[in-house]
């Protein structure tokens, strides 16, 4: 572990802050300033395309097999983010799992509140293999609320009849909408990015009354049985790391093949930083090396 960039990572993101009382457009801005800070390389080939109505985005790198991809669901509490603040995180994805990868703009709330982002995952999916795609040379992965959307969309495919993807990637994600867990607390001050109070925030805005417990909104809740195998990916110091647990937990008692990669001081969705954090590049090439043992 780098302990110095490390350090340096979290004091620059404490110092950072938080507004008081913010907006869903200022919380837009913040984590737009993601992308801009660590935009995807000149080498990344990117195409806008159209997708089951929705903007969407294919991010490949060098070496991509053109027969595989992975649709990516960002993360941002259902509220905020884009194409743009996780252009490269999924470029290094695609880098490290030799596979193009899809990066959805799925509807945001409060515009459109929960079910829409489920809805356009779905969609999206159901595209791919529209476009000739074989299930077992695709995946779904997502950060954070895109972590636990990818579920979501598995479960709900399921109730569809459509056939699994290969696999399935979350990391560090949120699967539960009431904010239960002692690590919401016993981690919230080694977490510089993520707190109790902005996951309910998340939640009000993206539920907008809906039963927080509703299995495709609080995938925690759901029937799990019939999954494809997941990789679960979360840092010991984030407020969301009992999620993970949980949701590890829960898929391994439904009887589906589930990996917990477990990454010790790393702090939600770290992953993002790969440029200055050389433990965000690790994570990255491990969830590639799996996503590369299953879409074969």
């Amino acid at each position: 572990m780098s302990s110095e960039q490390l350090a340096v990572l979290k004091t620059l993101l404490r110092e950072r802050g938080k507004p008081e009382n913010p907006t869903v457009p200022e919380m837009r801005a913040r984590i737009a300033e993601v992308g801009e800070r660590f935009p995807a390389p000149a080498e990344a080939e990117v195409s806008p395309v159209t997708v089951a109505g929705r903007y969407a985005e294919w991010v490949a790198a060098p070496g991509c097999l053109p027969d595989r991809a992975v649709l990516y669901l960002h993360g941002g509490g259902y509220v905020i983010g884009s194409c743009d603040s996780h252009r490269n995180l999924a470029y290094n994805l695609a880098a490290a799992s030799k596979a193009k990868v899809l990066l959805l703009d799925y509807r945001l709330a409060p515009e459109h509140p929960f079910p829409a982002a489920v809805h356009d995952a779905v969609g999206a999916y159901c595209w791919l293999l529209d476009e000739g795609f074989e299930p077992g040379r695709l995946a779904i992965g997502g950060d954070s609320a895109g972590g636990g959307l990818t579920v979501a969309a598995l479960v709900a495919l399921r109730y569809r009849g459509q056939p699994m993807p290969a696999a399935g990637l979350c990391l560090s994600p949120w699967v539960d909408m009431e904010g239960v867990g002692a690590s919401m607390t016993a981690k919230e001050a080694e977490d510089p990015t993520l707190d109790h109070e902005a996951l309910l925030w998340f939640s009000e805005r993206y539920l907008a009354g809906a039963d927080p417990r509703a299995p495709l909104a609080a995938p925690i809740y759901a029937d799990l049985a019939g999954l494809p195998p997941l990789l679960v990916q979360v840092g010991t110091a984030e407020v969301l790391l009992d999620d993970s647990l949980r949701l590890a937990e829960r898929a391994r008692a439904a009887g589906v093949d589930v990996s917990l990669d477990v990454a010790h001081d790393m702090m939600h969705v770290w992953h993002l930083f790969e440029p200055v954090l050389d433990e965000a590049g690790e994570a990255i090439a491990r969830a590639g090396a799996f996503l590369r043992g299953r879409m074969r």
